[in-house]
């Protein structure tokens, strides 16, 4: 069987998201956020589940009435099975099962981290093989040798905290909001990337390691806030920038080695964090560099979205890949070196 219109849905984290892929363009993609974790400076797996209780069908109505489909237009349901909060993932898994059962439709489980890559294919329909892709989000930074649409190996990841998580830390330390990675990124624009060093962890191969920049972030505010207390804020421009770029640099380093390492055809950015134009700006030129095409996605198919579900749950159909009706939401794995 052909399938020729797949439903999508994403409830990993905090963002509930529906989409609808048909013939290989994306006629919706339906986000609803969740600002009630702004107060708590981080997302509250409890609220998160309520949240996505509350808006998973709205969400999914909207995405239909903006595909201009029913229902029984759906040929296919694709969930993130995983990984993400256990409570996010029920409400969303739940509610695919629903859709699987009531329209006799199959089910295909994609793994979130396998959607982020999926996401590079949504206008890049035949990328050259392989692509050396590096995933950088709030809960995950990894370097990943993808050979075909579902093949793909890990072969440098982190060690500790995500580049994104270190962003959203340091944005906390400087008193800046939820979600920080964002507004470090603002401030950083006007300020000077040289003017504050910050250090860089020494990891082996391909792996990687950010809980440390995080920490000598902490400890130079301390340090200079003690003879004076408004340093923060009078060298929030700086700061941002030199931080920002510290932890740039470290990512093009390991991504450089990888591609001596591996000798790709193409380079890739997914993941959250690769909204940040500073890092999509600095990949583009070492593909450049090494005369290597470089594949990033567009702004909406960054962050947590429903429109890389449905391309991911594509390819794995393509391959006889469904999933039961019995599956739990944990990851599909993938493979580790």
């Amino acid at each position: 069987m052909r399938y020729s219109t797949i439903l999508g849905i994403e409830s990993s984290c905090d963002d509930t998201a529906v989409a609808i892929w048909h013939k290989g363009k994306i006629l919706a993609n339906i986000t609803a956020g969740q600002d009630i974790h702004r107060e708590y400076g981080g997302v509250v797996p409890e609220l998160a589940s309520r949240a996505h209780q509350s808006h998973i069908i709205p969400t999914l109505n909207q995405a239909l009435k903006t595909a201009n489909i029913a229902a029984n237009d759906i040929d296919a349901i694709a969930v993130t099975q995983g990984p993400g909060l256990m409570g996010s993932l029920l409400v969303g898994l739940n509610t695919a099962k629903g859709l699987s059962i009531a329209l006799q439709k199959p089910l295909i489980g994609v793994n979130h981290l396998q959607a982020h890559i999926a996401a590079l294919y949504i206008e890049n329909p035949e990328p050259e093989f392989p692509l050396l892709v590096l995933l950088v989000s709030g809960g995950h930074t990894q370097l990943i040798l993808v050979t075909g649409f579902t093949e793909m190996q890990i072969v440098g990841t982190t060690l500790d905290d995500a580049a994104g998580e270190a962003f959203d830390k340091a944005a906390k330390l400087l008193g800046l909001p939820y979600p920080g990675g964002p507004h470090i990124e603002n401030r950083a624009q006007s300020g000077n990337p040289k003017a504050f060093p910050f250090p860089q962890a020494s990891v082996p191969g391909f792996n990687m390691s950010f809980s440390g920049i995080k920490t000598s972030l902490l400890y130079f505010l301390q340090k200079e806030s003690k003879t004076n207390t408004g340093f923060a804020t009078d060298n929030m421009a700086d700061i941002c920038a030199s931080y920002q770029q510290s932890i740039i640099d470290y990512l093009l380093g390991k991504t450089k080695k990888a591609i001596k390492e591996y000798n790709p055809k193409t380079i890739a950015l997914a993941g959250g964090v690769s909204a940040n134009k500073s890092l999509r700006k600095q990949l583009s030129e070492l593909g450049a560099e090494h005369n290597l095409p470089c594949l990033i996605p567009a702004f909406e198919y960054c962050t947590d979205n429903a429109a890389m579900i449905c391309m991911a749950g594509h390819f794995l159909l393509e391959k006889g890949d469904t999933t039961g009706l019995e599956a739990l939401p944990f990851s599909k794995t993938l493979h580790n070196p």
